[in-house]
């Protein structure tokens, strides 16, 4: 019998923390090329055409949509796959640890949402972007949690995971409701014919993952067509896969699945991504462009908008016995979270391309500058903060 593949808190926590480094160098080579001689080629890259014909079929986007509508859309699955572990056998199973990072998570993104609302209000194309300062970017939180070593206590480590997730579902939620085109009725009525089909596989408990893989590109390829965003197309096809075989009690689908995609997102679609998407030219960049309401309204919405929201929430949720304070984390080290809360980069890119992109002023450089200042000071302070709150207590020798 072969062991169901599955990744431990520990080794997941030890790939988050590599990909939030790999993510950094991504973005450092993204901002190098935007900036260097090689900044055409650079742009020739993200602009290369691809297209994908079959009889009347015919999909054709530029490399960067390639990747942000289709790599992306893989990210999204084991995101779903992920949440649905979790609250079936995971750290969210228990209703205890639900409460407090649930709790948090609206707060991440109502008080971030409102900041960014303030500063862009009436500006009928800027505030679009109101969403984009609402995400928490896990691996690069992580890969800033582990410098700090084996001084943070495990229970720290599942809140911020915890409330990333939930951060996430949020995410999907705010894509699905708001950044959708035109719909195709014909294209939807295609993706509707798919549900029907993964129900009736996972009834009968089906564990061959290569039929639910086949309906899930046909409705990719559908939701691509149909306005709202494919990438929805990975979270909808997470749900449907079986979690245990019935005829296998050793096999997990889903865990094998989760185990053999996190080391390719980690390592490969998130870095691209970074890649493709962080590249800033700041020839010409002064006081008047980082003053501009989008990225100062990002950037403050992200360094005080996610910490205030996070920790006041907590804490008023704490204070009324709503729930409590988790053993482990004291309140410095709680703050010290929520700071790291708002480094927003992976996800606040994903929702910035989708706000900006199709409108007639192009307003993405402000948006990738705003999360990258915001993102940064987060990072910074959150790190500080938990440095401090999480060393080692001396110890003191009793002399008479």
């Amino acid at each position: 019998m072969n062991n169901i593949k599955s990744l431990t808190l520990t080794s997941f926590l030890k790939l988050e923390s590599s990909s939030g480094i790999l993510l950094f160098f991504a973005t450092i080579l993204a901002i190098i090329a935007a900036n260097s001689p090689l900044q055409s080629y650079y742009a020739l890259l993200l602009d290369t055409p691809v297209e994908i014909k079959i009889g009347e079929l015919e999909i054709a986007k530029p490399l960067l949509l390639w990747v942000n509508d289709g790599l992306m859309a893989i990210f999204f699955f084991l995101v779903g796959l992920e949440l649905k572990r979790e609250l079936l056998e995971g750290e969210l199973s228990n209703k205890k640890n639900i409460i407090l990072p649930a709790i948090g998570a609206i707060g991440g993104m109502i008080a971030p949402a409102l900041i960014y609302i303030y500063f862009n209000e009436g500006d009928v194309v800027a505030i679009k972007g109101w969403a984009i300062p609402a995400a928490t970017d896990i691996a690069f939180a992580l890969g800033i949690l582990s410098l700090l070593g084996s001084r943070v206590p495990s229970a720290l480590k599942i809140f911020l995971t915890s409330l990333a997730i939930f951060d996430d579902i949020g995410a999907i939620i705010i894509i699905a409701l708001f950044y959708t085109e035109k719909l195709s009725l014909t294209a939807l009525v295609v993706v509707a014919c798919c549900i029907p089909i993964l129900t009736f596989l996972n009834r009968l408990n089906n564990t061959s993952k290569s039929q639910y893989m086949i309906i899930g590109v046909i409705m990719w390829i559908a939701m691509l067509k149909s306005g709202v965003h494919a990438t929805l197309t990975g979270v909808l096809l997470a749900m449907f896969i079986p979690i245990k075989s019935t005829k296998d009690p050793s096999s997990s689908p889903l865990k094998e699945l989760e185990n053999d995609l996190h080391p390719v997102v980690a390592f490969m679609i998130l870095p691209l991504f970074a890649f493709t998407n962080a590249g800033i030219n700041f020839t010409g960049v002064g006081t008047e462009q980082i003053l501009h309401p989008v990225p100062l309204g990002i950037a403050l919405a992200l360094f005080i908008g996610k910490q205030a929201g996070v920790f006041g929430l907590c804490w008023l949720s704490i204070k009324l016995k709503f729930t409590n304070l988790p053993k482990g984390i004291s309140w410095s080290s709680l703050y010290g979270i929520a700071a790291l809360c708002g480094v927003g980069f992976t996800m606040s890119m994903f929702i910035g391309s989708l706000a900006f992109e199709e409108t007639s002023v192009n307003l993405l450089f402000n948006e990738k500058l705003g999360i990258i200042l915001g993102s940064l000071a987060s990072g910074l302070m959150g790190f500080v903060i938990l440095y401090f709150s999480l060393r080692p207590k001396p110890a003191y020798n009793n002399q008479s």
